[in-house]
């Protein structure tokens, strides 16, 4: 944001030099980047008027020009091919300074004498985007009725100083020269005049008969309003406005595109006006773009659009990309006669996703971006409307269309002047903040002894919402630097890790001992990657919260899975030959109770691990067989071995992502410690991945409920255990699990280990059977066991099996 120091004392009278004006913004947040002295190192430069030329006697390519600078007649040697005799010029005589360092001298230019140089704009250090086409390249051409003889400083608008400001996004307020001079006149003790808004309305219709608007969708305007200007006079804008618009960076063009141009700049709100004769139905409709809709905007570019864009239409097309850019088919030329003048106010993330989607960044975008003060929008009308009416330029018609469906009604904050000074360990009197708040246009109601009540300005709804907010503005005006330096009081406390962080370091450290690398991807994500992990539409997992502000278009939700991340990193590394992969995340996924969201979601802490390729670094004296799913098993197995857990067990599962029949569930009790599994061939080649990849997730929530990281110790057993092997051939669709729990079951108190040592299918074992082979251990801890008292056990184990499961003994 750029302002002159000129435009803003038509608003606020102070007299601090600039330096110090801009000191004095910065320290109450209003940061001050630059200070530009737009005619600095520029002496001696006056207008004059060429009243002869002839051509240079001994060179084709210079003129030799005689000028009238009111004071005397010059004779000056240029090369500039644009000059023409009767022109006005900046004129810089002998002795004067350029801001290039030039110092200007008599000169002889191929035998002839010069007294002084014709200017270009790039030699005055004025941007050739601000200056006329015609004066870009050569020298710069003045108006015919500009004085003779004078300083060409005040001429062109430099004799003005600019401050930058890199204003921060929740100070919307200051994108405006208006915003910026109430902050001035509360720094500097004055106060900002206000425009007179008298309107002849000379228009015989009302605007109501003449035009229409219509808001398909509240969310995405929710008010536009508009005017209607006729007998329009396009022609140039008077200077004083030339000079500012170009003081804040922009080129005037006309008087009607100037006049927006200069209402956004000094009031924040962006406008746009319409050739009212080429608006169909002289109706105005917001609504979304259609997917692939074109329009070609004002830069002769066209555009497609997509369903997520706000567009201006009429009766047949759309006219203007909402908040970006007009469209090209209703621009105001100088053949206009009406012109339907508009302002609004959008959806602020839409015009920034817009914008960037498009490539198209302006003035009104930005503003819009930040959002406009939606109670000022008619306010803006009317002083566009009354410069256009005072320049002759327009009659204004009575009345403005106004959308307004659903009023803002300004914001009260309650608080006391103790709850302040707490906040900001500071001693400052109730009246001096009444005071603050009272010259930052805050409506206050002191009524009550105690606490304050103060009405939000519209402006600052955006930026002031909570006792915070009231008392960063009373610290900000009572300045920073009167506040005393504390240190702050509390209790020494000894720091330590949690619970949960040495489970995670634990975890962390089993993974690493068996090769894995841990990732870290964006707690963001997108929702197609939610449909390439085939995730159900009513699973939990759908529930994905929106980012209000996305860092990208690609990651406009928090996550509620770590799968998704883990799978496009597995595809970065492939498309980059990387075939060999086992890693790892330790993640948060963001689990809401609801949507819209009502309470802060539930953040669970998540593992998920991914593994392919071979098993072991390719060497002359390595396999070369690739992971499988018992990799994965284990590498589970290490993690619950590491943290002390036991007595689990693994079962048959199903995950949406994973290949049916080749995945498994680990539970304990009721609770589920980890699923495993192949990833489903679909989900692969959503993600364009084209090898088997295994994977595993863990809740780090549950493993630290029931993990044991002070294991029990035991003594070594003094008598020997006994081994029985047991072969069965059973029906396949007995699990195993099952058959081991019956085997803990029946063996008594004597069995101290069961293992599943062999599974087989195939030649002599019947079609639909399969053959399972245990390995039963039975000790006692204060005796030797005979054969009799193991058999025994045996023989009960194998009845109820046969009994059971349809078991034989193989």
């Amino acid at each position: 944001m750029r302002a002159s120091i000129k435009w803003l004392k038509e608003y606020v009278d102070f007299q601090e030099e600039p330096e110090v004006l801009a000191e004095k913004l910065t320290r109450a947040g209003i940061p001050v980047e630059g200070i530009t002295y737009l005619g600095e190192n520029i002496e001696n430069v006056v207008t004059g008027k060429i009243v002869g030329i002839e051509p240079h006697p001994n060179a084709d390519k210079l003129r030799i020009c005689k000028l009238n600078t009111g004071k005397e007649e010059l004779i000056i040697v240029t090369g500039a091919a644009n000059v023409r005799e009767g022109h006005i010029v900046p004129v810089a005589l002998v002795g004067a300074k350029l801001p290039n360092g030039m110092k200007i001298k008599e000169s002889k230019l191929r035998g002839e004498m010069s007294y002084g140089m014709l200017c270009s704009a790039a030699e005055l250090n004025i941007d050739s985007k601000l200056v006329p086409p015609e004066c870009r390249n050569g020298i710069y051409l003045l108006p015919t009725d500009t004085p003779l003889g004078v300083d060409i400083k005040p001429v062109l608008g430099l004799d003005d100083v600019v401050l930058e400001f890199e204003l921060t996004a929740n100070r919307a307020d200051c994108f405006s020269v208006l915003g910026l001079a109430r902050e001035i006149a509360v720094l500097t003790g004055g106060s900002v005049k206000k425009n007179m808004l008298n309107l002849r309305e000379a228009g015989t219709e009302k605007a109501g008969s003449l035009a229409s608007i219509v808001i398909e969708d509240q969310a995405l305007c929710p008010r536009f309003a508009a005017r209607v200007l006729k007998n329009i006079k396009v022609g140039p804008s008077p200077d004083w406005m030339k000079r500012y618009l170009e003081a804040a960076g922009m080129r005037s063009i006309n008087n009607i595109v100037d006049v927006t141009n200069f209402v956004m700049l000094e009031m924040g709100q962006p406008m746009h006006a319409y050739d009212y004769n080429l608006v169909s139905k002289h109706k105005l409709i917001v609504r979304k773009a259609r997917q692939g809709e074109r329009l070609t905007t004002l830069d002769d570019v066209k555009r497609e659009l997509t369903d997520e864009m706000i567009v201006i239409a009429d009766e047949v097309q759309a006219i203007g990309i909402a908040g970006v850019m007009g469209g090209l088919a209703t621009e105001v030329t100088d053949s206009t006669q009406n012109v339907l003048l508009e302002a609004a106010s959008f959806h602020s993330a839409r015009i920034r996703r817009t914008s960037r989607a498009l490539g198209l960044r302006s003035e009104a975008s930005g503003r819009f971006e930040r959002g406009v003060d939606i109670v000022n929008i008619t306010k803006a009308l009317d002083r566009a409307a009354k410069l256009l009416e005072d320049m002759g330029a327009c009659t204004v018609c009575p009345g403005v269309i106004d959308e307004y469906p659903g009023m803002v009604l300004p914001q009260q904050i309650t608080f006391t002047a103790a709850e302040i000074n707490a906040y900001l360990g500071t001693e400052i009197s109730k009246q001096e903040m009444i005071n603050i708040l009272r010259s930052l246009e805050f409506e206050l109601d002191t009524t009550d002894a105690e606490k304050i009540m103060v009405t939000v300005p519209t402006w600052r709804a955006g930026d002031v919402s909570r006792m915070a907010d009231i008392s960063e503005e009373i610290a900000r005006i009572h300045g920073y630097d009167n506040i005393s330096s504390t240190m702050p009081q509390g209790n020494t406390l000894r720091g330590r890790q949690s619970y949960m962080q040495t489970i995670t370091d634990k975890v962390k450290d089993t993974l690493a001992g068996v090769g894995f690398d841990e990732i870290i991807s964006y707690s963001f994500t997108h929702p197609a990657t939610l449909d390439k992990l085939n995730i159900p539409a009513d699973s939990k997992e759908r529930s994905a919260i929106e980012v209000l502000n996305p860092i990208t278009d690609d990651f406009p939700l928090l996550r509620t899975n770590l799968l998704g991340g883990v799978l496009e990193t597995i595809n970065r590394n492939l498309s980059r030959k990387n075939e060999d992969l086992k890693i790892y995340e330790i993640g948060r996924v963001y689990l809401p109770e609801s949507l819209p969201l009502k309470e802060l979601p539930e953040e669970r802490l998540l593992l998920c691990g991914a593994l392919f390729g071979r098993r072991q670094e390719m060497s002359w004296n390595t396999g070369r067989e690739t992971v499988d799913f018992y990799d994965a098993k284990g590498a589970v197995e290490n993690i619950l071995e590491g943290l002390g857990v036991s007595d689990y067990q693994v079962a048959r599962g199903e995950h949406h992502a994973m290949h049916p029949g080749k995945t498994a569930v680990i539970t304990k009790g009721e609770a589920v410690l980890a699923t495993i599994g192949e990833v489903h061939p679909k989900v692969l080649s959503a993600f364009d991945i084209n090898r088997k990849v295994y994977v595993f997730e863990l809740d780090m929530e549950v493993l630290a409920k029931e993990a044991q990281l002070i294991g029990t110790y035991q003594a070594l057993p003094k008598f020997p255990a006994m081994t029985r092997d047991l072969a069965l051939i059973l029906p396949d669709t007995k699990d195993a699990l099952a058959v081991m729990q019956a085997i803990k079951s029946k063996a008594g108190a004597l069995l101290s280990e069961v293992r599943l040592f062999d599974v087989y299918t195939g030649g002599q074992i019947p079609e639909g059977f399969k053959s399972l082979a245990f390995s039963l251990v039975f000790r006692s801890h204060e005796r030797t066991l005979t054969d009799e008292e193991v058999d025994a056990a045996n023989k009960k184990v194998l009845a109820h099996l046969e009994k059971t499961f349809e078991a034989k003994l193989r």
